[in-house]
């Protein structure tokens, strides 16, 4: 169950020629790659492409249809792995997922695919998730396209630069024999517009086609000494073609060359950012009719020298916009002119911020710094966020002291089924002692903040229990404990940590988060989900699988709500005697996937009448002690303070506001820490029963006659009262 649908968009996938698409550019990814008479796609989804992966799912009618193989990829290296069927076929293939990371996991499969190159159009298409907004390590995807020399597209904003790059990109990937990266920003990912559509292609040859004809071209394959003759073929073949079709092709564009004798340099997917710029120091418009020079780059790599050279020539200056460091584009660049002769002087990071995302605000001040260099006069607007920051005009201008400020650090969701599964663990350790933990990529990794700090590093996905493997003390009174969710597991935990663990008896926990589904990539549904699932085989338990490879100790918690039990499990894990790995899956599932479902349904149940219960859970003002424990062990947002209606206590309360979902957590963490008894559950009945009312009627008067007693013990206390 992805976190949407996209049932009714692709509809728009089916329009034909001259017609008018209009949606998001994950959408237009879709709708390009049909164009483009590709045979199969595949992928493994994580932002901000993860909708891809969710949009091809729902279209799996129409690309039924049109003969396109599509499959969910267990990681990566699979996805990339695939591209091999274009390497001996004219088969179009496309792959997508999360930039850098997915790189990593990929590139020994993308590597070779780039040195014993392909035959049908390979298109990687890459979420860039650069910047404040990122969940990743901040790493540029250009990198990869240099070490192997994939060219890397990173094309304009809009749809039509969008499709248009995707249907040049199979192109190019041909005429070079080269795969090809298409690198989408997250706002190309998700902006909305238009653009005219073509009609859709069939593969000039399908995946059974291929199979049923079975090619071989041993100088395709990666061993010596083809290997030898990839690197030449690169550099004397694979390049010239690549750089004659980007020039006949126009991929990169002029905007008013010659009108100045300045200019700006700029990655494609920041044309929008800098001609933003522009228009508010009045050179440009929202159109994009600058009064300034650009070269737009909407092929980043490799660099054309011609063309760079050409745009520079004349020039005093150039400024160059380039996302990120190294600064890789601009070291290339200043090679280039130097060696061409050219006197243009290139200003880059000495302009703009060395690192991190280039937001609005950055380029704005980076831009007006180039023009007051260069040309003062042009200048007719002084935007606000060029003012210093103790400028009070400024927006960044601070406007309360920065001690006043809380961090809010990330956080499980109200009723995540993962913050019992910590709390449950710090009871734990509070009998056994602190262990050393090593955590993943997941939802779970939101343990290392406040209140629970648990966790001590994170080396990727799924490589929790393989982080903590050189930790394996023989003569060590206690044992690691490693977590990793079930999307890690399935993605490469099994072999990389479970397997490794098992082979070298360590004797680690692994604590397996299981929520049934890829919760952090989407909601997708994976090996060990659930859910019934037409096209996908489902329902694998994870502890089968690790008894597989030979784990011996194994618990399945199937609700780990039940905090009591969980702190019970981890004890015993962590001093049992059975030597090697001990494996515990904490089963829950993921509560916003789990609402999604529900919700509607029980408002539909509402609306017809039907007698619904929805549980609620509270604190009792009069028996809490203002002792706060239980929001250290839970760090729900739902449980909070409030101010005590004892006037002779002056502590604040712990209470539980109206965004509770009704998990349950908070008394059951009371329960298992022997807590105050202070919470209590109730139930809100929609569309009660003739019983209810009845019941309700009768307890009225008794829960008054016991209010009225509580209230005379406060006579001569509470001044209001008396």
């Amino acid at each position: 169950m992805a976190e949407r649908s996209f049932a009714e968009e692709v509809k728009q996938l089916r329009l034909g020629a001259g017609q008018e698409f209009r949606g998001e550019g994950i959408l237009a990814v879709t709708k390009g790659l049909l164009q483009s008479g590709v045979a199969y796609v595949g992928g493994y989804q994580g932002a901000p492409i993860s909708h891809l992966m969710d949009v091809l799912g729902d279209a799996q009618e129409i690309l039924d249809e049109l003969d396109v193989y599509f499959e969910n990829s267990a990681s990566e290296a699979t996805a990339g792995a695939m591209l091999a069927a274009s390497v001996h076929y004219p088969l179009r293939g496309a792959v997508t997922f999360k930039s850098t990371v997915g790189f990593n996991v990929a590139s020994d499969a993308l590597a070779n695919l780039a040195s014993g190159g392909v035959t049908g159009g390979a298109l990687v298409i890459i979420g860039e998730d650069y910047g404040e907004g990122a969940s990743i390590m901040q790493e540029r995807t250009h990198a990869f396209a240099m070490k192997s020399q994939m060219w890397l597209l990173d094309p304009r904003p809009n749809l039509t630069a969008i499709v248009d790059m995707v249907e040049k990109g199979f192109e190019l990937s041909e005429v070079s024999n080269t795969p090809v990266i298409l690198e989408l920003r997250l706002r190309s990912c998700h902006l909305t517009g238009s653009f005219v559509t073509k009609d859709n292609k069939r593969p000039t040859m399908t995946i059974s086609q291929a199979v049923e004809t079975p090619r071989r071209d041993l100088s395709r394959i990666v061993l010596p000494p083809a290997s030898f003759l990839h690197e030449q073929e690169k550099v004397h073949k694979r390049w010239p073609a690549a750089v004659q079709f980007i020039k006949e092709n126009g991929l990169n564009e002029f905007v008013s060359d010659g009108t100045q004798d300045f200019g700006i340099i700029l990655q494609g997917g920041l044309f929008n950012t800098v001609n933003r710029s522009l228009e508010l120091l009045g050179v440009s418009d929202a159109f994009g009719n600058s009064d300034i020079p650009l070269y737009v780059m909407n092929v980043t790599y490799p660099v054309i020298d011609d063309e760079v050279v050409r745009f520079c020539e004349g020039k005093r200056a150039v400024l160059l916009v380039e996302e990120g460091q190294p600064d890789f584009i601009e070291q290339n660049i200043q090679a280039v002119l130097r060696r061409a002769g050219a006197t243009a002087i290139l200003h880059g990071k000495d302009l703009l911020p060395v690192a991190g995302e280039y937001t609005p605000a950055a380029v704005t001040r980076g831009v007006t710094a180039f023009l007051r260099k260069y040309a003062p006069e042009l200048i007719e607007n002084t935007p606000a966020v060029t003012l210093p920051d103790d400028d009070e005009r400024s927006p960044f201008a601070p406007r309360i002291a920065p001690e006043l400020v809380q961090g809010r650090p990330p956080g499980f969701c109200t009723g995540c089924p993962e913050r019992p599964i910590f709390a449950a663990l710090t009871l734990a350790q509070r009998e056994v002692g602190e262990h050393y933990v090593s955590a993943d990529i997941g939802c779970h990794l939101f343990s290392i903040n406040a209140p629970f700090n648990i966790g001590a590093t994170t080396m990727g996905y799924g490589l929790g229990s393989a982080a903590a493997s050189a930790l394996n003390g023989k003569d060590a009174n206690r044992r690691p404990i490693a977590f990793m969710g079930d999307g890690g597991f399935w993605h490469n935990g099994l072999t990389s940590g479970v397997g490794n663990a098992v082979f070298n008896e360590n004797d680690q926990l692994l604590v397996v988060v299981d929520n049934a589904y890829s919760a952090a990539t989407g909601g997708q549904d994976l090996l060990s989900s659930a859910a019934e699932n037409p096209r996908r085989s489902t329902k694998h338990p994870i502890e089968r699988a690790v008894r597989g490879v030979g784990v011996r100790w194994a618990r399945t918690m199937s609700n780990t709500f039940k905090v009591d039990q969980m702190k019970e499990v981890f004890i015993e894990a962590l001093t049992t005697k059975e030597a090697g790995p001990k494996v515990i899956v904490a089963q829950s599932e993921c509560t916003l996937n789990r609402m999604r479902r529900e919700r509607p349904a029980r408002a539909k149940a509402i609306k017809e009448g039907k007698r619904v219960i929805s549980e609620r859970f509270g604190v009792d003002p009069e028996t809490c002690t203002g002792d706060h424990s239980c929001i250290r062990i839970s760090g729900c947002p739902s449980l909070t303070i409030a101010d005590n209606p004892d006037p002779m206590r002056k502590d604040p309360i712990a209470t539980v506001i109206s965004s509770c979902v009704g998990c349950g957590l908070c008394g059951e963490n009371a329960h298992a820490a022997a807590l105050c008894p202070s919470f209590y559950r109730t139930q809100v009945i929609s569309n009660p029963s003739a019983w209810d009312r009845f019941k309700a009627a009768i307890s009225r008067p008794y829960l008054r006659l016991l209010q009225r007693g509580m209230e005379r013990q406060l006579v001569g206390l509470d001044p209001v009262r008396s």
